[in-house]
């Protein structure tokens, strides 16, 4: 049906509904067997967007749970209904159990080196946080610096992002509470193991950048908000800090702010040698931003323009002297490694390495050479070069697959990365720039053998043509009898985001069960360049919906599932794109999993981070965005007379990403909508938020419960026999 036209009958239908007063209550019908969905309160609430009458009947959900009983009573009454409801599946317990062994592996972070000391996480298996690990030299004696499993009884406090300082005696971090995205910092005495008194609050979406003294740091901050607006305030003003050690969060320095431009962003970043201060400014999630530099000599910080207008990508990669190296996509739409002088802000830049036919997804400077990072095929292929941009030999990597890290320093040849596929836990391994030898630092023990799983690669044309590439796994047995099974399909298409290659180990649990699991790498992401994410987004965001019906129309027609056999599943904007597609094609699913998903197109940019997303989706506050974000927004486009799949909607209550609104008005309007007899059922989890520092047993729990759904519902059977396990990892030193 044409967008115009299902826009038209959306109106119809959304004006013909009855005017509901705010003590009315509207009761669902039990459409599941056995099923009664919780009494939903509906309010009259029809508001005019441009001309167009558009109800919000639960608008009373986006209220803070944490302050608001009704709403914290509705969804303990949701989350009542779909535990009984999910603790009847067969086989949930089994994948539970499998999915624990899955994980009961040690698992290393990429270490980062300060003062001859290197510093890496380590997690034993199924601790429920990472804890924080140091040693004196490269074959030094393991010892634990911080333990954040000590921090909560439940789990939920987190080692988010952390620094140490450049002499390798201090340690800044962050804590991250019930997975929000604010931040409180802190510093450790890395010889004393103690935490100091200095304490920085209302941190959010921050560098932690140290001066070249280890005398203090530069960070980003909001204004402190209301109490009760703390998980839902939108996200303005954010402005750069300087602290001092040992002094108290009041006497910190401005360094940066604009206050005639509240909705700008700020990072600050300080070079490796600790020369000068780079400002980055941007205004959303798109890759557009402007920069200042300021000298740190010693004297005041005075910020100078290098980069004008927000018209390009500008990622700093490394500093020689005044000479800072940047990736950027101005004047090249798959980006290139451009030189500027700090020295002389107004010079304009030397281009160092030339756009090519691969998309240049990052870099740093390590020793005296570039690492330079390109997507092919979704893959990760990297490249070291002279400072001059001729290339000297390509990075050898341990397979096919996605390399992440090579963070590093001038006059420093070694650096670390990590690397994994869709069947290998991520290794990591040491390189050494000057003699290009690729080492091992530690590499996880496998509680499976990957052999036994296949990976096809292939490109499927999506409505207009354009060929899309897709990854499909599955057990190499099951390639070769020819045979239909289960199948996942996962995508995203948003903010210039790729999918590459990476392992998972609920993912490995689906497939070890005899199901298949595909990967689509939609328009919108940045697989292939500005013009693969530009054709997925704004006024093309249409593309990316037609992208995975297509998907999902090909794994059926290549025999690949059966016509029952398909889920879909997406987390965040992959949430937004799998209740748009559910509204366009519920025929085409048997189960759907939106995860922490943008489901109101009209209000997302009224909370938290919302605004930083108008790149991609345009404004609903504009007339020219209105129409095609009402077109297919998840919340609005629900039509009653035809069978939907089985739906299980997924969120954390302390969500200050995508505030949990969005998923409580979406699972209000499938349960009251007359859309056939399988459930529609909403999951929240406690003390979690977007994703980001969630306990392992919660995340364990939350796919277990997911994909037992899943399973359910597209024919899966899943075995209990128990499985081999490790729990070691294998380390290099």
């Amino acid at each position: 049906m044409p967008a115009a036209r299902r826009l038209a009958l959306l109106l119809a239908l959304i004006v013909a509904q009855p005017a509901i007063a705010d003590t009315d209550v509207k009761t669902s019908t039990a459409r599941a067997p056995g099923l009664q969905y919780p009494a939903t309160q509906r309010l009259d609430i029809v508001e005019d967007h441009f001309g167009v009458k558009v109800a919000d009947p639960y608008r009373w959900l986006e209220s803070d749970l944490r302050s608001d009983p009704a709403v914290r009573d509705w969804v303990r009454r949701e989350n009542g209904l779909t535990r009984a409801y999910i603790d009847a599946l067969p086989g949930r317990d089994a994948l539970k159990a499998r999915m624990q062994a899955l994980f009961s592996h040690g698992r290393f972070t990429i270490p980062r080196k300060a003062g001859g000391r290197y510093f890496y996480g380590y997690n034993s298996g199924l601790q429920n946080q990472t804890p924080l690990y140091l040693r004196e030299g490269l074959d030094g004696r393991q010892r634990l610096l911080l333990d954040p499993n000590d921090w909560a009884r439940d789990g939920t406090a987190a080692l988010a992002e952390w620094a140490p300082s450049p002499d390798g005696r201090m340690l800044l971090y962050a804590v991250q509470e019930a997975g929000s995205d604010w931040r409180s910092l802190r510093i450790l005495d890395v010889d004393s193991g103690k935490t100091g008194e200095d304490r920085i609050d209302w941190v959010k979406f921050s560098g932690l950048s140290w001066d070249g003294r280890s005398e203090g740091f530069f960070y980003s901050r909001f204004p402190a908000p209301a109490t009760s607006q703390v998980f839902q305030s939108a996200s303005q003003n954010q402005s750069v800090w300087y602290h001092r050690l040992g002094t108290a969060q009041a006497l910190d320095l401005l360094i940066y702010a604009t206050p005639d431009r509240p909705t700008l962003g700020h990072s600050a970043e300080v070079t490796r040698d600790g020369r000068w201060l780079v400002v980055s400014s941007f205004e959303g999630t798109g890759p557009r931003r402007e920069l200042h530099v300021a000298a740190l000599d010693g004297g005041p910080i005075r910020l100078r323009a290098l980069v004008r207008g927000r018209d390009s990508d500008w990622r700093m990669i490394g500093s020689v002297g005044s000479t800072l190296y940047f990736i950027t996509d101005r004047g090249a739409p798959r980006m290139r490694v451009v030189a500027l002088d700090a020295a002389r802000p107004r010079r304009g830049g030397r281009q160092i390495v030339a756009e090519r036919a691969d998309s240049l997804a990052g870099g740093s400077l390590v020793g005296d050479r570039l690492i330079l990072a390109y997507a092919t095929d979704s893959m990760t292929v990297a490249e070291l070069s002279e400072l001059d941009g001729r290339k000297v030999s390509g990075v050898p990597l341990p397979g096919v697959g996605t390399a992440v890290g090579f963070g590093g320093r001038a006059g420093d040849p070694e650096t670390f990365f990590s690397f994994s596929d869709f069947t290998t836990p991520p290794g990591i391994y040491r390189f050494d720039t000057a003699t290009l030898k690729t080492s091992l630092f530690a590499q996880p023990d496998m509680p499976f053998d990957p052999d036994d799983f296949g990976i096809e690669q292939l490109s499927y044309p999506s409505k207009d043509g354009t060929l899309i590439p897709m990854t499909i796994i599955r057990k190499k047995a099951l390639a070769r009898s020819g045979k239909p099974a289960p199948t996942i399909l996962y995508g995203y298409g948003g903010f210039n985001i790729s999918l590459t290659p990476g392992y998972s180990a609920p993912r490995l649990a689906w497939l070890e069960q005899g199901g298949v699991y595909a990967i689509a790498n939609l328009r919108g992401g940045g697989e292939f360049g500005k013009a693969w994410h530009d054709a997925g987004r704004l006024a093309n965001k249409q593309n990316v919906f037609d992208d995975f019906i297509a998907a999902g129309e090909f794994l059926k027609a290549r025999g690949y599932t059966t016509a029952d056999g398909l889920a879909i599943e997406g987390r965040s904007n992959g949430g937004l794109l799998v209740g748009a597609v559910v509204n366009q094609r519920p025929d085409l699913f048997a189960a759907a999993l939106p995860a922490v998903g943008v489901m109101d197109m009209l209000r997302f940019d009224r909370f938290t981070a919302g605004r930083y997303w108008l790149d991609d989706y345009g404004s609903p506050g504009k007339a020219r965005d209105f129409p095609l974000l009402y077109s297919y927004s998840p919340y609005h486009n629900i039509l009653g007379g035809r069978d939907y799949p089985a739906i299980l909607v997924t969120t954390g209550d302390t969500d200050d990403r995508v505030v949990p609104a969005h998923s409580f008005k979406y699972a209000a309007a499938l349960q009251a909508a007359a859309i056939g007899d399988k459930p529609h059922l909403l999951r929240v989890e406690t003390r979690t938020g977007h994703g980001s520092g969630k306990p392992v047993d919660k995340l364990i729990d939350e796919y277990a419960d997911s994909y037992a759904f899943l399973a359910y519902f597209t024919g899966l059977k899943i075995d209990a026999t128990p499985r081999r396990t490790f729990s070691a990892a294998t380390a290099g030193h």
